[in-house]
């Protein structure tokens, strides 16, 4: 029955390709489109993720994400450290500032000033330089596509030793990082915290947030807890920050209904494609379905020849779906736009659950017809 069931699908070898595509179409759509999505919003906190020696971030209690940044007074460092289960806290630095070139070209970069003793919040990956680049006097570190924009065309590990201006200050390019990219796309600088204070403008308070190590088996949410209620500050463990930055894109901009549209679009289109073609295949088998019938063939084994045939348009179909969205982001993910961007597992599983029931809705709903056939109708003409 198998062998029969494999020949009349791959009998009419137009109908065929149609379930293919339909199946493989909406596989491609799906699973590039919730990828990208993914990748997005990890981007979102992605600044947060990249501190790798933090447990828990502080920061003024009106602050929602990492890019919205309200300036604590000094006395907020010594605050916190004093709190019980602290091991080290370090200030941290972030803001906007504009960067001049030699050639007169200005860009804006998201300026990050790292604790000048422990370095805690600088970059770990490095393609020019090390951490002992930010030790240098008025040494600025960028992120590699960072110092592509800035100096388009050029390549970026050549910049070392360039000289460029902010707020009327020299600085040096004294290294390359490769920092993970960030949702707002502008170029990332890494300075001390004492350089970074220098070149921005004078202002009763600097700094930006406190970052905390929590002491050997002290739990971060705990100490962040603890935190908040001694000091009054906003205390999130690195998870949690992470989480709110996220969640505030999710909710205050259009983006999950956009990505959720297309991905969306892309199942019903498979769906409808796939569901309709499968039909009109079965209708126009139903004298060979009712032949077997005629010969002893039950309900149940005929259930089993349609749902064969459905898992090979299926297992087919998803291959070469997921194939193609591989491909996609081999043949991107070297680009500055995507960087970064990949194919998660889970996404991988989700899609493939979601071919599963395009596929089973579309299956069950041929069998009503099959079932129902008469075994007589091949003695008609």
């Amino acid at each position: 029955m198998r062998s029969v069931a494999l020949k009349m699908l791959l009998g009419d070898g137009a109908k065929y390709l149609a379930l293919v595509f339909g199946v493989a179409f909406a596989t491609l759509l799906m699973s590039q489109q919730v990828s990208i999505f993914v990748g997005l919003m990890t981007r979102t906190a992605n600044q947060v993720l990249d501190v790798r020696e933090a447990d828990v971030w502080v920061m003024d209690p009106r602050v929602r994400y990492v890019d919205e940044v309200e300036p604590l007074p000094d006395a907020a460092l010594g605050r916190v450290r004093s709190v019980d289960g602290v091991e080290w806290a370090t200030p941290l630095y972030k803001g906007l500032a504009i960067l001049r070139t030699r050639d007169g070209l200005i860009n804006q970069v998201s300026l990050v000033g790292v604790d000048d003793e422990s370095l805690v919040g600088a970059p770990r990956e490095w393609l020019a330089g090390d951490l002992n680049a930010l030790r240098q006097p008025g040494g600025i570190v960028f992120d590699k596509e960072g110092a592509g924009l800035i100096w388009p065309g050029d390549d970026p590990l050549t910049k070392v030793g360039v000289e460029a201006e902010i707020n009327d200050r020299r600085v040096v390019v004294t290294g390359i990082a490769d920092a993970s990219p960030p949702f707002i796309t502008f170029p990332i600088a890494y300075m001390r915290y004492s350089e970074a204070l220098k070149l921005t403008p004078p202002q009763r308070n600097t700094m930006s947030f406190v970052l905390v190590r929590a002491r050997d088996g002290e739990d971060p949410r705990a100490l962040a807890a603890r935190i908040t209620e001694q000091t009054g500050y906003q205390a999130l463990s690195w998870d949690q920050f992470a989480w709110r930055s996220v969640q505030y894109y999710l909710t205050r901009t259009g983006i999950p209904v956009n990505f959720g549209i297309t991905v969306m679009l892309g199942f019903v289109v498979g769906a409808a494609v796939t569901a309709q073609t499968f039909y009109l295949f079965v209708i126009e088998n139903l004298r060979q379905f009712g032949a077997l019938k005629a010969i002893g063939a039950t309900n149940g084994q005929i259930t089993a020849m349609v749902l064969l045939q459905a898992a090979v348009v299926g297992a087919i179909g998803y291959g070469l779906g997921m194939g193609g969205a591989a491909l996609f982001f081999t043949f991107v993910s070297g680009g500055a736009a995507l960087e970064d961007f990949y194919l998660p597992w889970q996404v991988l599983v989700g899609t493939g659950v979601v071919v599963f029931l395009i596929i089973l809705i579309s299956s069950l709903g041929s069998l009503l017809k099959v079932y129902r056939v008469d075994p007589a109708i091949v003695f008609r003409g």
